[in-house]
């Protein structure tokens, strides 16, 4: 087995280079609003980051609508626009085959929200002064 698909070895550059590709191209996609979609009419989704598979045929996308709200229903709404999706951003990023995408909510401004608030705690301020 490669070391690169064995024991967490992290994402190849491929990889990283696909998956920016993809996240600039879906946010694109999605703020000019060409989706034929009335749940995600007007809505403002930021594309925080898209994780993909080593093969390339499956893209995690990261999503979170403008001030949180609504979240559950959004990640529901761009699943059932997942055709017009993949086809719209495989137009755009010219891959050979174009990924599955699979959207889960964006958690990482929940747990910066976390992170300061344990380092402002005192007791972890007064270790982190000693």
């Amino acid at each position: 087995m490669s070391k690169r698909f064995g024991s967490g070895s992290g994402p190849t550059q491929r990889q990283l280079r696909v998956g920016e590709l993809i996240r600039r191209a879906l946010s694109d996609l999605l703020a000019r609003g060409d989706l034929h979609s009335d749940e995600l009419a007007g809505m403002s989704i930021t594309v925080g980051e898209v994780r993909c598979s080593p093969d390339l045929k499956i893209a995690d996308v990261f999503v979170m609508p403008l001030g949180g709200k609504g979240a559950e229903g959004v990640t529901k709404a761009l699943a059932a626009a997942k055709g017009e999706i993949r086809r719209e951003v495989a137009r755009a990023v010219k891959l050979k085959f174009a990924p599955d995408f699979r959207f889960h909510l964006d958690e990482t401004f929940d747990q910066m929200d976390e992170t300061r608030r344990l380092l402002s705690d005192e007791a972890v301020r007064r270790d982190l002064d000693d």
